[in-house]
């Protein structure tokens, strides 16, 4: 306030400047007098005329004030200092860029990595990432994204029994079920290997694939099935099914890096990191 009166010699235009009512510019001025023990304007005239003591202080005061200003511009690039985020490669691009748009009203901004499950992890020890979605069991996970199974037959609708995969006895063809990289957990894995068992299917009829790419690829040449979340069979052009009699997952929980509030980004950010993973609008409603 001192140095916009004392530059425009004018406690009205120094007000306006500061974007302030001219009594607030007066008291502001005569507390700031008070503090340093002297006058810092002459007022006996229409004019604020800088006194000799106002004249030595004035060079001080630009700069104090144009180390507040340069205070306020490096917080606010501070504020907007990118934060790595490791998320799943199964993400889709529109719903990260949806999360982006979110965080950014909350004051934040982050740059995304994608990486497999190990892959994540990995950048959160090696500190290459601040936050990660990390692949979890259900009863540790924040979110949690049913599987079931895609093709591109899309006939019927009905829950899949897994029984009904079983080859006969003459046939030497039979119908896998990939397993795509971001899967390949023990969590789930074992789980659907355990129910093929079960079901009496051959142990090639469960498979891991090289990559998601591949995965889907077996399914468009040889009719075999994918398991997925329901939003990437619509993403990828598959029929979806669910599996008959068990329940199969994906669980995430963000994890971060000591001095990353994991709290507020969860919080802030649940519902466009459930779009992100493919949570299911009637399991977000009842979150």
């Amino acid at each position: 306030m001192f140095v916009q009166v004392g530059e425009r010699g004018s406690f009205t235009l120094g007000a306006a400047a500061a974007g302030v009512p001219q009594p607030v510019a007066s008291r502001r001025i005569a507390a700031l007098e008070k503090h340093l023990g002297g006058l810092l304007f002459d007022r006996s005239g229409r004019r604020a005329v800088l006194t000799a003591f106002g004249r030595q202080l004035l060079p001080s005061a630009k700069r104090l004030a144009e180390l507040a200003d340069a205070l306020e511009c490096d917080a606010e690039q501070a504020r907007l200092e990118p934060l790595e985020f490791a998320v799943p490669d199964v993400c889709p691009v529109r719903q990260l860029a949806a999360l982006d748009a979110a965080a950014r009203e909350l004051g934040m901004v982050l740059r995304f990595r994608t990486a497999g499950p190990a892959g994540r992890v990995d950048l959160l020890n090696t500190r290459e990432v601040g936050l990660v979605l990390v692949a979890v069991p259900t009863p540790e996970a924040t979110w949690a994204v049913p599987l079931g199974v895609a093709d591109t037959v899309g006939t019927d609708a009905r829950p899949l029994h897994l029984e009904t995969l079983r080859p006969g006895r003459v046939e030497r063809t039979f119908r896998r079920i990939w397993i795509q990289p971001e899967d390949d957990l023990p969590h789930i894995r074992d789980q659907l290997q355990q129910l093929g068992h079960r079901a009496a299917l051959l142990p090639a009829q469960i498979a891991v694939a090289a990559s998601l790419t591949a995965a889907v690829a077996h399914a468009l040449r040889s009719g075999d099935l994918l398991l997925c979340a329901p939003s990437q069979a619509d993403e990828l052009g598959l029929s979806w099914r669910a599996l008959a009699g068990t329940s199969v997952a994906r669980g995430y929980q963000l994890r971060a890096r000591s001095g990353v509030d994991a709290r507020r980004v969860s919080d802030g950010l649940r519902e466009p990191i459930a779009r992100c993973l493919g949570v299911p609008t009637d399991v977000r409603e009842r979150a």
